[in-house]
């Protein structure tokens, strides 16, 4: 099982980078380096590239070294997982298409940076349509379901999943945290109405918020 710690310990040093990245201090510290307008414009493709750069050895390890085998799903019920693979890829792309992708990956920051647009760019729209609808965090959810109905799972894959697993939630919580900052009431009232991440899956909520979310987010 050496692997599986291996891979556990990488991606724990991932989530505490990707985690620092991410603070308003460092943040703070890129805009007096670099300047208002070039944190603007490049930070958000740094911040995918070093996301990148860092998950690489994690990927390696999982190819070259994926040591024991944890589970090994036959057919039928590898046809099932399968199915599940196919709807999580394709959840995947909706999702993406759903949103600016290229916004999404600081293409379209650089490229404004690049040309002498204005920027920050404008805030994006909030997305309360499609799959947005049906849970509040389908780019989690749709990763989840690629990463773990796979029919062998190895040791460094059940690693790579748990923690996956764990940024997801941490991170869903801390994107909410800022959604709820930009959009203010209106994304309160779609997180009372919307799923988390697990679908049909909510609590109960105030009546006069119920109300006000029925209204924006009708049944």
């Amino acid at each position: 099982m050496q692997e599986l710690w291996l891979v556990l310990a990488l991606m724990v040093a991932y989530g505490v980078v990707h985690s620092l990245l991410a603070t308003f201090g460092f943040k703070a510290l890129v805009i007096n380096v670099w300047g208002q307008r070039t944190y603007f414009g490049l930070y958000r493709l740094f911040f995918n590239f070093i996301a990148t750069v860092m998950i690489l050895p994690v990927l390696l390890i999982i190819w070259t070294r994926p040591g024991e085998t944890i589970w090994q799903i036959e057919m039928p019920l590898s046809g099932g997982f399968t199915i599940l693979q196919g709807v999580g890829l394709l959840g995947l792309t909706v999702s993406m298409l759903q949103i600016d992708a290229m916004r999404f990956l600081g293409i379209r920051q650089a490229a404004a940076w690049l040309n002498g647009d204005r920027l920050p760019l404008p805030p994006e729209p909030l997305q309360l349509t499609g799959v947005y609808r049906v849970v509040r965090h389908p780019l989690y959810l749709f990763s989840l379901l690629l990463i773990w109905p796979v029919s062998t799972m190895t040791a460094a894959w059940l690693g790579f999943s748990i923690a996956s697993t764990a940024y997801f939630v941490v991170g869903s919580l801390l994107e909410e945290h800022k959604m709820r900052r930009v959009y203010g009431e209106v994304y309160q009232v779609y997180q009372e109405h919307v799923p988390w991440m697990v679908p049909f899956l909510k609590f109960n909520t105030p009546s006069g918020k119920r109300a006000t979310a029925s209204e924006q987010f009708p049944d």
